[in-house]
């Protein structure tokens, strides 16, 4: 995978930002003829491409999934700004939780891959 496009309003962008940055996630610039409808993070090759909307659509179910360079730091650092996180039972023998991004979206955080 490279990338993952959802849609968020643009009054969230600057918050989703900064949820992703707590992530490991950079604002990178995309493409010029997106950066009026577009807003970027990556970490190494992955990117979150935050598409900008007035009535975006969050599935009730559907959900990206990042594996955390260090799961307690990141949920711990998730916590610590005021966030949710939802701990699950492991799967694949891989700590995991559930938090919303300030758009809605459910993000899964696993320790590690499935193998």
């Amino acid at each position: 995978m490279h990338h993952v496009a959802v849609e968020t309003h643009r009054r969230d962008a600057d918050a989703c930002v900064a949820f992703y940055e707590l992530l490991g996630f950079s604002r990178v610039e995309p493409p010029e003829t997106l950066r009026d409808d577009a807003v970027w993070v990556q970490k190494r090759p992955y990117q979150v491409h935050l598409l900008l909307t007035d009535e975006p659509v969050v599935p009730p179910r559907g959900h990206v999934a990042f594996v955390a360079d260090d799961y307690e730091t990141d949920t711990a650092r998730l916590r610590h700004a005021g966030f949710e996180v939802d701990p699950r039972p492991e799967h694949w023998g891989s700590p995991r939780c559930f938090v919303n991004d300030p758009a809605g979206h459910r993000v899964e955080l696993m320790a590690f891959p499935p193998a």
